[in-house]
């Protein structure tokens, strides 16, 4: 896991050094381990390793293999790397390193721009071929790693996060309204290639980008989900079955594809937890676990530690357990946004960054249960969904998930960001898109493919990279998210929701943690505002700086801030948070660059 970032110069021009210098240096939280450069002619990578796999420097990057006359950076980890590295000595390849990145160069040089269809794992990377002076970049299927840049003129600028992009000068950091209708509607997540800045895009997931010696750029879809039933029909048996198989094989690939220890992230709900059972059953006898709570409110309570502590006792883990009071939420929340590569309103993502910096004490590699919701139906919205009858699918599915409808969205910013209902545009386009049988079965490729690229994923790769910490997400691995989608929708949504991973966990894991409310990571003073929260968010939206933006309507502000704790989402966000952390965000990030 690292930090990439690079430049091009479309008229052949020399790429700005100093500018690579300062993007490399404002990634260094996500690669503590190594530093390195790399320019020839108009093209310049910097790097910074998080070592992984290979932890000699050989397998330091950027990587330059003299021979192919290719050079490399790449962040991500490639988990059927040891397949296609026999593969590829048997073509007659040989290798310097022991790795996974070398893997990277010698596929592409060997299949080009199909490379991307072997390789299994997250990945970002960008390859520069000396002899065809061509730039190509590739992004992973379910996008886990990220992957922005940013055109001018005749430079092409891209790095593992905006900040770095920023701090390279020159960016347009003007707001892209139809970005911002997507950040207030789909809570927080604007699919690419948009960004909530004019002028930064990100690669779409399953998208490569080529940029020829001519200054042509091409960007092409090397993956889709299908949504469809197989040829030949399955029992539920057969199907509960052949998912327990997949699970398991997702979940031993990314322990054993590791020169160092692997760790859970246990959150006591069923997900993280069956992680912790499939290990044991693999006979992992050493694993780590690692909880955080937060204090308790009046109305929700803080932590999980009831459920996780059940299941580190069944299997008797070495466990780290972080309890951390409201005071030091709000001192390290400055941290926290700093951290965050796009403003994000996840109520767990101050949540992620203080356990991160926690376990990145103890070790460098942990399993995160990101995913199991949307690939298997987990969460409540999803039966209200499937019950609804009337209306086209975007009004079926808009009814349960958007924070805002467009009028309300339009009350809440000044008239400069009015315009047309451009989420609902874009939704209904992607829930029309062929490959899937049923209405429930768009709405979870929909989930799975593009809104948890941009919440939850988003938020564990910046927060626990904001510590040079690897997150590793067997629910989102590529055979079993195929194997999940093709699977029917009643089955995943019987009994409440995830019913194959409720059925593989009985017997194996405490009936209270499988039927227990689903959780959400509690975070309740950013959920239930007063107090010092309250104070903290008023002076950000009553600044100057907020006030001089002119984004948000003040009468809007001035309702929310009357009955605080009133306000919530469809999906029982604050909305007054989501105001806040959208300003703190931008005054932090961008005012001044």
């Amino acid at each position: 896991m690292c930090g990439i970032c690079g430049e091009l110069r479309l008229d052949g021009g020399r790429p700005d050094l100093e500018a690579i210098a300062r993007m490399t240096r404002k990634l260094a939280p996500r690669g503590p381990d190594h530093e390195g450069s790399y320019s020839d002619g108009p093209l310049a990578f910097g790097h910074r390793r998080l070592a992984i796999i290979d932890l000699s420097e050989r397998a330091n990057q950027p990587m330059v293999d003299q021979e192919l006359g290719l050079a490399l950076v790449f962040n991500g980890t490639i988990y059927n790397y040891p397949a296609l590295r026999a593969e590829l000595k048997q073509k007659g390849y040989h290798f310097f390193s022991e790795g996974d990145s070398e893997v990277i160069l010698k596929a592409w040089h060997a299949w080009g721009e199909q490379c991307v269809d072997r390789l299994q794992g997250m990945f970002a990377f960008a390859i520069w071929d000396q002899h065809k002076q061509q730039l190509f970049m590739a992004r992973d299927r379910l996008g886990i790693k990220p992957f922005y840049y940013t055109q001018s003129g005749d430079l092409f600028r891209f790095a593992s996060n905006v900040q770095a992009l920023l701090v390279s000068g020159g960016i347009d950091t003007s707001l892209d309204a139809v970005a911002l209708h997507h950040q207030f509607t789909l809570h927080a997540v604007i699919p690419a290639p948009r960004t909530v800045l004019n002028g930064v895009r990100k690669l779409a997931p399953g998208h490569c980008l080529r940029i020829d010696a001519d200054g042509k750029i091409t960007e092409r879809r090397y993956w889709q989900l299908k949504a469809t039933r197989p040829s030949k029909p399955r029992s539920d048996g057969e199907w509960l079955e052949a998912i327990h198989d997949s699970l398991r094989q997702a979940v031993q690939k990314r322990n054993e594809i590791s020169d160092v220890p692997v760790g859970v992230l246990l959150s006591g709900g069923l997900d993280s937890s069956l992680l912790v059972a499939l290990l044991a059953e693999a006979g992992v006898s050493d694993l780590r676990t690692f909880s955080v709570g937060f204090e308790d409110h009046p109305d929700e309570k803080g932590s999980e530690f009831e459920y996780s502590d059940q299941v580190v006792e069944r299997y008797a883990t070495d466990h780290h357990k972080y309890l951390i009071p409201n005071d030091e939420v709000l001192k390290r929340l400055p941290e926290a946004v700093d951290a965050m590569a796009e403003p994000m309103f996840g109520q767990d993502a101050v949540a992620f960054y203080l356990l991160s910096e926690q376990v990145s004490k103890q070790i460098k590699v942990v399993q995160s249960g990101q995913g199991a919701d949307e690939v298997f139906g987990g969460y409540f919205w999803y039966p209200r969904m499937m019950e609804e009858k009337q209306g086209a699918a975007v009004e079926r599915f808009a009814r349960h998930y958007f924070d805002r409808d467009h009028e309300e969205f339009c009350r809440m910013v000044t008239p400069e960001f009015r315009g047309e209902d451009h989420t609902t545009q874009m939704i209904a386009q992607r829930l029309d898109e062929p490959g899937a049988d049923t209405f429930m079965d768009a709405v979870l490729r929909l989930d799975t493919t593009t809104l948890i690229v941009d919440d939850p994923v988003k938020r564990v790769d910046n927060m626990t990279m904001a510590w040079g910490l690897e997150a590793r997400v067997p629910f989102l691995d590529q055979q079993l998210v195929e194997l999940a989608a093709q699977c029917p929708p009643e089955l995943k949504l019987r009994e409440g929701g995830k019913y194959p991973l409720k059925a593989m966990a009985r017997g194996i894991l405490p009936d209270a943690v499988i039927d227990r409310p689903k959780g959400y990571f509690p975070m309740p003073a950013l959920k239930y505002v007063r107090g010092d929260f309250l104070h903290f968010m008023r002076d950000i939206l009553e600044s100057r700086a907020c006030r001089e933006r002119g984004l948000y309507s003040r009468a809007y502000i001035d309702l929310l801030l009357s009955a605080p704790e009133m306000h919530h989402t469809r999906l029982l966000g604050s909305k007054l948070w989501h105001l806040t952390l959208l300003e703190y965000w931008l005054q932090r990030n961008v005012d001044g660059h």
